[in-house]
């Protein structure tokens, strides 16, 4: 499956902005179910520098300096990407017959072995994603007894947060508390992400932040407008002997070919799209339109 992606993010501001400097995060990942095929970026008003690097989190970030004053900063990302199903499907068959316990997972965890370092670093609170109360640990821990499958077990948590939490869009901002959350079931992908990451982590199990797309399919017999996705959320758990396992709470679906991967971290503000600073008094207001299409490639003669 081949799709081609557009990212706009638009500020206006409230003044004139005379210095800026920002990090964009919408550059695809090139990794083995994905090929990224095309990309490219565009910022309006044009950037004194630019500059592309690989965090520490292997996501592709685009520094941008801006010196000409300006009231609106726009930047297009536009990206052509590849699915490669059959790596995605022999992934997923390969996870459901993984027969680690939860018990032997977090046994091996504990000990050292040098596969396992990097994931650990996946066990530890940030500031968006503080370790829970009591409350959410005995909630996970519905599911995930020490002899239960470890994919089973999540497979069900899963399950329960799209079954018991509803998607409400506006309830939530980056700033709300997992603890609101819970309390109030209700958020939206990001949210339910990081609920879900918060928990895991809680009792043991290195848990990663995803962020991505998903195309938007319109009720049948209306038209797709242009613009009318957003971006995805879901988690990413570590699995000792298998590596990272992608589940998405949203939709209580583990992700398929129908999923974009834009990058990983350890909580949102790792990924978020776009961050910067401003030079600049009031404040402003920011608009984002994102279009994920389908699309089908002619076949070379």
């Amino acid at each position: 499956m081949i799709y081609e992606i557009y990212h706009e993010t638009k500020f206006d501001y409230a003044a004139i902005v005379t210095f800026s400097h920002n990090i964009a995060r919408l550059k695809p990942k090139d990794i083995n179910t994905q090929r990224l095929l095309e990309y490219s970026l565009h910022i309006e008003p044009t950037p004194y520098e630019t500059n592309e690097f690989i965090d520490y989190f292997g996501n592709t970030n685009n520094f941008m300096l801006i010196r000409e004053s300006h009231r609106t900063l726009k930047v297009i990302a536009k990206s052509k990407v590849e699915r490669l199903e059959e790596e995605i499907n022999k992934e997923i068959e390969t996870l459901k017959n993984i027969s680690i316990t939860v018990k032997e997972a977090k046994a091996r965890l504990n000990k050292y072995y040098k596969d396992d370092v990097l994931a650990k670093l996946f066990l530890f609170e940030t500031e968006s994603i503080p370790m829970p109360s009591i409350q959410i640990k005995d909630y996970i821990l519905e599911s995930f007894s020490d002899d239960r499958n470890l994919f089973e077990a999540t497979n069900e948590f899963m399950g329960r947060i799209f079954n018991d939490f509803d998607f409400v869009s506006g309830f939530t901002d980056i700033t709300t508390p997992i603890e609101v959350v819970f309390k109030e079931k209700k958020g939206v992908c990001q949210d339910f992400a990081q609920f879900a990451i918060s928990a895991l982590r809680s009792i043991g199990i290195p848990t990663r932040y995803v962020s991505g797309y998903i195309q938007t399919i319109p009720p049948e017999g209306k038209e797709k407008l242009f613009g009318a996705d957003a971006s995805h959320a879901w988690f990413s758990i570590y699995i000792p002997t298998f590596g990272w396992a992608d589940f998405d709470p949203t939709n209580n679906k583990i992700p398929n070919e129908e999923y974009i991967i834009l990058g990983y971290g350890r909580d949102y503000l790792d990924i978020s799209p776009l961050k910067g600073v401003v030079q600049s008094s009031g404040g402003s207001t920011l608009k984002v339109k994102v279009n994920v299409e389908a699309i089908k490639e002619k076949k070379e003669v």
